[in-house]
C-alpha cells in the first residue's frame, strides 16, 4: 500500500514536470548580494538616481540585483535555464524539464518557495493584448476637421483635442525629454515604416529588448505594439501627429500572442525593472491578464485587488519607484468577465478606459470598479474608432482600451514635461481632477474624460503652493520683493478658510492703502498689492489680521 503511494506520487510528479517548463524560484532575502545600497551606481543608471533624489525616493533593498550566487546555484543545479529575474519581487524565472534539479533548487537554503508559470507553448484562442479588430485603410476613414494649433495633427486631431491636448502642444509640451518605455506583443515593422522616421532620425528609440525570445529585436513580432507607439509617437504633419512626438521610447516586448500564462507577467514585472534602472519616466502598457490557457492559473475577480496578482505588485513598485504607469482598463466589457484585468487595479496605476470621439462608451471597456471598490477605470480616451498607424504605414482605425491608454499616456507626457519637479502621483492625481466626472465617477468611465488645460492649472497652482512653502519655511508671511516698486507680492500661509486684511500705513500712523482676500485652509497663497506708484519713498508698514493670526512688516520703497 505504501509503495502504491509512492509510485502513485512519483506518477504525479512526473506528470508535472512534463506538462510545466517553466518556473519562479522565490528567495527568501538577498543577504548574499555583492552590491551595497552606499554605491546605487553599480546597478541604478545616472538618471533613475537622479529621478529618486529629485523626488526623495530611498533607494532600498528591492532595488539590489538578485545575488550572482543563487543564480549560479540554481544554473549549475542541473539542466536548467534561467530566463530573467525580478529584484522587486525577489525570484527568478527559469526553463526546465528537470525534475531532479528542481528538487535540488528546493532544498537551497536561501530558496522560499517555487511554482509552475507556463506550459510548453501551445497555440491560444486569444492573448494577453487588449485590441478589438484590425485597423482599416486610410481610404475608408473620415478626414476630420479640427481647429488651427502649433501641430498639424490630421486624423489624430479629434482624439488629441477632445482632452485639450493641443493646450500643452501649443505651449511648447510636446514630450521632449520624457522617457516613455511602451510593453506590448511586438512593433511589426516600425523600422520600417515612415511614421517612425523622426524618431529613428533623432535617435529617440533609446532601448529595445524582447523578454518573450530574450533578444534586441521587436521589429518582426506582432503589430499591436506598433499600432499604440504610432498614437504615441507618429510624426506626419497634415496626415498624423501623435500625443508625445518629441518624447523618447524605450520599446519592450513582454507578451507572447501565442500562447497566454501568467510567464507574461513575470516578463512585465522584468521590462518595468529595467525601464526603472534606465531611468524611465512613463511605462503605458496595453495588455491585461485575468484567464489562461490553463485554468489553473486563472485569476478571480476578488484577484483585481491591486494587490495580488504578479503583475500589479510589480507595477506598484515602479509607481513607488517614482515611475507613472498607464494602462488599458481591457475589452472584457460585453464578455462573461466584464470587469478590469491586472494591472489595470493597481491602485496608482492611471487605467484608462475606452469612448468613441462622440463621448459613447464603448461596450467592450471592461467596468470597474476594483474588487475592493476603488474607481475603476480612472479615465477615458478615444478607443472605439481610434485613428492610429496601420501595418502598411497608412492611416488607420482600430478598437479596443489599447488605443485609449497610450493617446493619454502622450498627453500626461506632455503634461509631466510641464512641471518636472512635481511627482508622477501628483501629475496622475491632475489628470483624475481634470475629468469631467470627477465628482461623480462610475464604474464605466471612471473619473470621465480628463483635459489637459485644466490638469495644467491644477498643477500650475500646486506648483506655485510648494514653491511658497520653500519661500516662507517657518514664516506666516514674506514680501518680495522689498524695498517694493509700484507692486509687490505678499506670500502667505493659510490655516483657515475666510480672508485677510491688509492695512498699508506710513510711518505717522496714516491710512494708505487696504486690502482683502480670500483664504483657502491648510494653503500657501500668492497675493498682489499693485498700483502703489504715485507712493513716495520711504519706510511704511504693512498690518495683517485674519480673524486669529495678526501682525506687521516694514516696508521700504
Amino acid at each position: 500500500m505504501r509503495l502504491s503511494i509512492i509510485l502513485l506520487c512519483m506518477l504525479v510528479s512526473s506528470l508535472a514536470y512534463a506538462q510545466h517548463s517553466r518556473y519562479i524560484i522565490e528567495f527568501r532575502h538577498k543577504e548574499a548580494t555583492t552590491y551595497t545600497l552606499n554605491n546605487p551606481s553599480t546597478f541604478l543608471s545616472v538618471s533613475c538616481i537622479e529621478r529618486r533624489n529629485r523626488f526623495n525616493i530611498a533607494i532600498d533593498s528591492s532595488d539590489l540585483p538578485i545575488p550572482h550566487a543563487y543564480l549560479d546555484s540554481i544554473r549549475l543545479s542541473g539542466n536548467v535555464e534561467i530566463i530573467n529575474t525580478s529584484k522587486w519581487l525577489n525570484q527568478v524565472l527559469i526553463k526546465t524539464n528537470d525534475a531532479a534539479a528542481l528538487e535540488k533548487i528546493r532544498t537551497f537554503p536561501f530558496v522560499k518557495n517555487d511554482f509552475a508559470i507556463a506550459q510548453k507553448a501551445i497555440k491560444s484562442k486569444e492573448s494577453g493584448r487588449l485590441n478589438i479588430g484590425r485597423p482599416i485603410k486610410k481610404e475608408n476613414a473620415i478626414a476630420p476637421t479640427v481647429s488651427a494649433t502649433s501641430l498639424n495633427y490630421g486624423y489624430a486631431g479629434p482624439q488629441i483635442t477632445l482632452h485639450e491636448g493641443e493646450f500643452l502642444h501649443n505651449k511648447g509640451f510636446q514630450g521632449a525629454g520624457i522617457k516613455i518605455a511602451v510593453f506590448d506583443a511586438g512593433f511589426y515593422k516600425y523600422q520600417n515604416i515612415t511614421a517612425f522616421d523622426s524618431l529613428r532620425i533623432n535617435n529617440r528609440i533609446l532601448d529595445t529588448w524582447d523578454f518573450v525570445q530574450q533578444n534586441g529585436s521587436v521589429n518582426e513580432d506582432d503589430a499591436h505594439g506598433m499600432w499604440c507607439l504610432s498614437i504615441l509617437a507618429a510624426n506626419i504633419p497634415g496626415t498624423f501627429v501623435g500625443s508625445a512626438p518629441e518624447a523618447s521610447y524605450y520599446l519592450y516586448r513582454t507578451e507572447d500572442v501565442a500562447t497566454e500564462f501568467p510567464i507574461e507577467e513575470q516578463n512585465w514585472a522584468a521590462a518595468a525593472e529595467q525601464a526603472d534602472s534606465l531611468g524611465v519616466d512613463i511605462i503605458t502598457s496595453s495588455l491585461g491578464y485575468n484567464q489562461f490557457d490553463d485554468s489553473v492559473f486563472n485569476h478571480t475577480y476578488s484577484d483585481m485587488n491591486g494587490q495580488t496578482t504578479m503583475i500589479t505588485r510589480a507595477s506598484t513598485y515602479a509607481i513607488n519607484k517614482g515611475i507613472i504607469i498607464t494602462n488599458s482598463a481591457g475589452n472584457e466589457g460585453a464578455r462573461k468577465w466584464k470587469y478590469i484585468v491586472a494591472p489595470a487595479d493597481g491602485i496608482d496605476v492611471l487605467t484608462v478606459g475606452a469612448i468613441n470621439i462622440l463621448k459613447k462608451v464603448a461596450a467592450f471597456s471592461s467596468y470597474g470598479p476594483s474588487s475592493d471598490g476603488r474607481v475603476k477605470p480612472d479615465v477615458t480616451s478615444v478607443g472605439w474608432n481610434t485613428f492610429l498607424i496601420s501595418s502598411t504605414g497608412e492611416v488607420g482605425r482600430g478598437n479596443g482600451t489599447s488605443f485609449s491608454n497610450p493617446n493619454i499616456a502622450g498627453l500626461t507626457a506632455c503634461l509631466w514635461q510641464a512641471f518636472p519637479t512635481l511627482s508622477n502621483k501628483e501629475i496622475i492625481n491632475a489628470v483624475r481632477q481634470s475629468s469631467d466626472h470627477y465628482t461623480n465617477p462610475d464604474d464605466r468611465i471612471g473619473y470621465g474624460i480628463p483635459n489637459m488645460h485644466k490638469a495644467y492649472t491644477i498643477l500650475e497652482g500646486l506648483q506655485r503652493s510648494k514653491d511658497l512653502k520653500r519661500i516662507l519655511k517657518n514664516d506666516r508671511l514674506k514680501i518680495f520683493p522689498n524695498p517694493i516698486s509700484n507692486q509687490f507680492n505678499i506670500f502667505y500661509k493659510s490655516d483657515l478658510t475666510g480672508k485677510v486684511n491688509f492695512q498699508l500705513i506710513d510711518l505717522s500712523g496714516r491710512l494708505i492703502r487696504t486690502e482683502s482676500f480670500e483664504l483657502m485652509k491648510d494653503s500657501y497663497q500668492l497675493f498682489l498689492i499693485d498700483n502703489l506708484s504715485g507712493l513716495s519713498a520711504g519706510e511704511y508698514i504693512l498690518r495683517y489680521n485674519d480673524g486669529v493670526n495678526s501682525g506687521n512688516i516694514k516696508l521700504l520703497k
